[in-house]
Formats: C-alpha cells, structure tokens, sequence
C-alpha cells in the first residue's frame, strides 16, 4: 500500500500534507537540491545540444559580436558571458532558485519542469540577457533551427533539474 501511495505521488506530482510534515519544508535542502540538478541539467544540456545542434554541418558560426566593435567594459562582459564558467554558474543559480522555489511553491514543478525550461528560455534568450546586451537582440532574425534546438535543450534543462532536485531531495 505504501509502495503504491508512493508511486502515485511521482506520477501526481503532487505532496499530502502528511508527507510534508514527514519531509518537513526546509529551504537548505530545497536549494541544495536544486542546486545539485542544475548542475546535472546544465550537463544535460550541453548534450543536448550535441545531439541537436542549432547549426548544421558546414553552416558558419554567428559572429560572437557585432559589426561595431564595443569596447572596454562592454567587450569583456560579453566574453565573461560567453565562457563556460558562466553557463555552468547561471545553470547551477536557476536550480537553487528553483530548488528554492519548488520547497514552498510544488505548483512551480508542474509539467516535471518542462514549465521551468520554457520560462528560462524566455527570459534568458528574449529578456533580461538582451535587455543587458550579453546575447542578440530578439530583432536579430535566428533561424528555425537555432530557436527550436534552444527552446529544445531548455526543456531539456528544466525535466532534468526537476527529476535530479525530486531524487536528491527525498534524499536528503
């Protein structure tokens, strides 16, 4: 019977006020475990992105910066932006955020993050990175291609943070 209550809880993707009191809430763990799944979803969607590149073979890169050269401050920002340390540090950020989140709020967790990925998604390619100059302007034009493998490897991002955050915090 327990095995089965259990069960049905993965596939509602919903907690009875009982198990919360078993679980307690604790905002510690909740970012620890998001923490943890971004950090394994940020992989993932490195992967991702090698099974469905966003250019195909052969097709040139976009320039990493446009036609007029900034300088100083706005140049080095833009390479900071662009460097691995960062993807995986924003990666690791948005799962303790969420981790944080999904503690108090188990709404946020619903469609096993897909939700998640789609809102990283806009706000990263659409919102605040372009509204800092750190990635294209939504006027850029970008192929079908590139929009549909990002939008991909984010879902991608938000299933896997949401799966890794769910185990490791009934871990915990």
């Amino acid at each position: 019977m327990m095995r089965q209550r259990r069960l049905e809880i993965v596939r509602d993707n919903t907690v009875t006020k009982a198990e919360q009191k078993q679980h307690g809430r604790s905002l510690a763990k909740g970012i620890a475990a998001g923490l943890v799944g971004g950090l394994v979803a940020t992989a993932a969607r490195s992967l991702s992105h090698k099974v469905y590149p966003p250019r195909r073979n052969g097709e040139p890169e976009r320039p990493e910066l446009p036609s007029g050269q900034p300088t100083g401050y706005a140049l080095a920002l833009r390479r900071v932006a662009a460097s691995p340390a960062m993807h995986w540090g924003l990666g690791a950020a948005a799962g303790a955020a969420y981790g944080a989140v999904a503690e108090y709020y188990p709404q946020a967790t619903s469609r096993d993050g897909a939700s998640f990925g789609m809102t990283l998604a806009a706000a990263s390619q659409d919102g605040a990175l372009a509204a800092l100059g750190l990635a294209a302007a939504p006027a850029v034009e970008h192929s079908t291609r590139e929009k549909s493998s990002d939008m991909a490897s984010f879902i991608v991002f938000g299933i896997v943070t949401e799966t890794v955050r769910r185990v490791v915090r009934r871990l915990i």
